[in-house]
């Protein structure tokens, strides 16, 4: 019995050896967590799926097609995208828009913008033999058309009143000639039903001047829906441009109907240019504005002069013009404005043909335009 309880002790030995070996070797291959820290299991890696583009409607799809075998031009994509728009309006009183106004709202969801520019002409007033009740009907028309469609894509909507829409000029004894318009626009615009979505700053004289923000762009609207703008405007603009959201932003941009100098042959007139053109640039580039946004001369063209660029919107309605000294066809467009704030040029131009739905080249157009005021040289032209 000795014997057998010898040899049974000495087994028992070895196996308790052999396991406090491995409990040992154990705790040395998986340390223990400090004090207080909860341990977790390893997280499992799953590759990230990149976000599905939103279906285009079918009237996009529709119109995307149409470009070509190759679809509709997609630009490289900026910080902020704008598109700039204008001249939407048809012949006098009427309430139905050129197919391309509605073709340009519905790609909206092919370029999805971050805000919409439009230099004026919204409908197609400025004539006096229309009743009041008229004006309403096209700004509803307006609505139905291009508001509604922005609004319900939660899209804001920047705008300048042009000539068709409230115009500022004025008569003998000083009054509106147009007073009727200005206030169906004001009716229009002061309406809550149709808040365009936009952070306004300065609203005192909103729709017809004002000032926004969008995200590090500041954007003043000043009332250029006549070749004339009051001196108690422009001490606006200038102490406007002077103040500290101004000059805090990464952008700005000044928008109005009428433009600083003449780009088509029908318009080159001192009475579809801004008076004082040399002057208002100069205060325009005293503060650093970027980009004077215009319509109204139904040609798109982006061009500069000094330090200032000037875009010059094409139309998207009735009565695409030539340019000044250039037999190139008119033709109806929209621009797609790609901001990049640590570009040297802050913006890039994407610019369709809305009949054709292709790019427009800026190598195709004008090196320059002499027009009655001045010549001003296309944007990549050095002067």
């Amino acid at each position: 019995m000795r014997i057998r309880r010898s040899r049974w002790q000495s087994w028992l030995a070895i196996l308790l050896g052999f396991g406090l070996t491995w409990t040992l070797h154990a705790c040395q291959a998986a340390p223990v967590p400090p004090v207080g820290v909860t341990p977790t299991a390893t997280p499992v890696v799953q590759a990230a799926v990149p976000p599905q583009p939103k279906p285009l409607p079918p009237a996009t799809q529709a119109i995307v097609k149409r470009a070509g075998a190759k679809g509709l031009f997609q630009p490289e994509r900026g910080d902020v995208r704008l598109i700039a728009i204008s001249d939407l309006n048809s012949a006098y009183g009427s309430v139905d828009y050129e197919p391309e106004v509605a073709t340009g709202i519905q790609l909206l969801p092919f370029w999805q913008p971050d805000l919409v520019l439009c230099s004026g002409d919204m409908i197609a007033g400025q004539d006096p033999t229309l009743p009041d009740v008229r004006f309403q009907e096209m700004w509803a028309a307006f609505d139905r058309v291009v508001a509604a469609p922005l609004r319900q894509a939660k899209v804001p909507f920047g705008f300048t009143v042009g000539n068709h829409d409230a115009s500022s000029a004025l008569g003998a004894q000083g009054q509106f000639l147009f007073q009727r318009e200005r206030d169906a626009t004001a009716a229009y615009w002061q309406n809550p039903a149709h808040n365009p979505g936009l952070t306004l700053l300065d609203q005192t004289h909103y729709p017809f001047y004002y000032t926004f923000q969008f995200q590090d762009i500041f954007v003043l609207v000043w009332d250029a829906s006549s070749n004339t703008i009051p001196a108690d405007q422009l001490a606006w603009v200038e102490q406007t441009l002077a103040s500290p959201a101004a000059q805090a932003a990464k952008l700005r941009l000044v928008m109005g109907h009428l433009p600083l100098y003449a780009v088509s042959s029908r318009r080159n007139n001192f009475g579809d240019i801004l008076n004082n053109a040399d002057q208002l640039r100069a205060l325009l580039e005293k503060y650093n504005v970027h980009t004077y946004i215009s319509g109204h001369h139904h040609a798109y063209y982006p061009g500069h002069l000094g330090n200032l660029q000037l875009l010059h919107v094409g139309i998207l309605g009735s009565g695409p013009r030539y340019y000044i000294g250039s037999d190139l066809p008119p033709r109806k467009s929209l621009t797609v404005i790609d901001v990049k704030f640590d570009n040297p040029a802050l913006t890039t131009y994407t610019t369709y043909d809305l009949q054709t739905l292709q790019v427009v080249q800026p190598d195709t157009l004008p090196r320059a335009i002499a027009g009655v005021n001045g010549t001003i040289l296309r944007r990549d032209v050095k002067g």
